[in-house]
This record gives C-alpha cells, structure tokens and sequence, in this order.
C-alpha cells in the first residue's frame, strides 16, 4: 500500500454549512485537494494548508480528461498522505467516483468515502415538500438524461415514467428532448414540474410549471446547476418564493 489515502470528499449542494463535520475535518487535514468546478469557495478554503487543484468538468466547457484526474489521484497519493478528492453534492452520485475508486484500487491505494448532500435532498428541503408522501409517492427516481461518449443510450424515459415522483440532473439544457420523451412515454402534459437552480445558495431560483410547458426552461438562461423535479407532490404544495414561467416564455 502507498503511504497516502484518498477521500472522497461530498461537498454538498453548494452551501458551505451543509458540509459534514466529518468532510470539513478532513478537508482541514489535506495535503492537496482536486476539487469540481461547483463546489463553493468557502469549502475549498477550508483546505487552508493544501495545494488546491481545479479539476471540474462543465458541459459545453474545457474540462480536465478523467484518466488524467485519475493520475493526478494516484501521483499525489504517492507523494502525500491525505488527498481530497472534492466533488459537489455527494461522491456516489453522477460524479464518475466509480471510475476513480477503480483506479486507485488497481493502484493498491487505500481510499475512504465521505458522504454528502445531494441536491435532489437539498432542494426538497428548500421547497418544504417531500419526495416521499403517504398515498401519493412510494417512489423516487433520480436520473439524467446525459450520456458519455460512446455509452449505450439508457432508458432513462421509461423509468422516469415508472415511478412517482422524478427528480433530473443535468438536465434544464435538455429541457426540450426530456419533455418530449416522458410525454412519449405516456407522462401526462399536467403532470407538475418545479425546475430548481442553485439549491442552498442565495440567488436560487425556483419555477413552477407543468410538464408542457417545461420545454421553454431551455431558453430561461440558467448557468446554475439545475435540479427538473416533477410528481404529484408538487400539485398542491405551496412552494415559497417560485415563479411561474410567463406566458411569452411558454412553449
């Protein structure tokens, strides 16, 4: 085993107060730090005596390449003893950890995983309504439509229109193909969507809308993350401070 260890470190959806105690202490104790693009500066200065690296992925944007991200993980553990690997929301959900944690398993180097808030959580949170609801939603799905490279298409569609309540990542850029393709799968055009963008942070910003009406989110100029979440938990719940799309903006 190499003398140095890797974290997984989730930042959470971009409030620093929802980091972990356990992520800030480990944050705190790191030698050097690869962090995504979306995390909040206030949490990557709390790696304050690390060598801090940005390695973040934005679509349509330069990214670093992953197999470089994953020899930077391995040079550095090599090197030092604590090496944070800092990604937004939590490490094991669409944050490519997997690919990474393979490689530093082939590397034979010791790795830890430290949970964090996803955004799926965060926003409910925010518009004070559950993803869960007796009688109503026994089921939710988190999802993107997003695929990579040479990747096989995924039913993303059809297990969206499966379950209760949905909620996408990755998605406000598609918002045109990803309403097309659940009414396609027979998801009704009334079905109710909120489209949340910056969850936790001061300029968030939330929409109500229907699933019809969901194509024009594309042209709404979103540069924030943002979270399409739709379900029969959004019909009736008062969601404070949403706006409704105007009628010009309509698809």
């Amino acid at each position: 085993m190499s003398a140095g260890k890797v974290y997984f470190v989730g930042a959470g959806p971009g409030a620093p107060d929802l980091l972990t105690i356990r992520a800030a202490d480990v944050l705190r104790q790191a030698d050097i730090v690869f962090h995504d693009a979306l995390v909040h500066p206030d949490t990557v200065a709390l790696a304050s005596k690390a060598e801090r690296v940005a390695v973040g992925k934005r679509c349509g944007r330069h990214s670093t390449a992953q197999r470089f991200i994953n020899k930077r993980l391995i040079d550095a553990a090599r090197k030092v003893r604590t090496v944070v690997r800092l990604k937004g929301g939590d490490p094991m959900l669409f944050g490519r950890a997997q690919e990474e944690i393979a490689a530093l398993q082939a590397a034979d180097i010791e790795y830890e995983v430290v949970p964090g808030v996803t955004a799926a959580l965060a926003a409910s949170a925010e518009l004070g309504i559950s993803l869960t609801q007796r009688g109503r939603a026994r089921s939710v799905v988190f999802l993107t439509p997003r695929v990579g490279e040479g990747e096989k298409p995924n039913e993303w569609a059809r297990t969206a229109a499966s379950a209760d309540t949905v909620v996408i990542y990755m998605g406000a850029g598609q918002a045109g193909m990803i309403a097309n393709a659940l009414l396609a799968q027979g998801m009704p055009a009334a079905t109710p969507v909120v489209v949340v963008e910056n969850a936790t942070l001061p300029d968030s910003r939330r929409l109500k809308l229907s699933l019809h009406d969901l194509p024009c989110v594309a042209a709404l100029g979103m540069t924030g993350p943002a979270l399409i979440m739709l379900g029969e938990v959004y019909r009736e719940g008062v969601i404070q401070h949403a706006d409704d799309v105007p009628a010009a903006r309509r698809a």
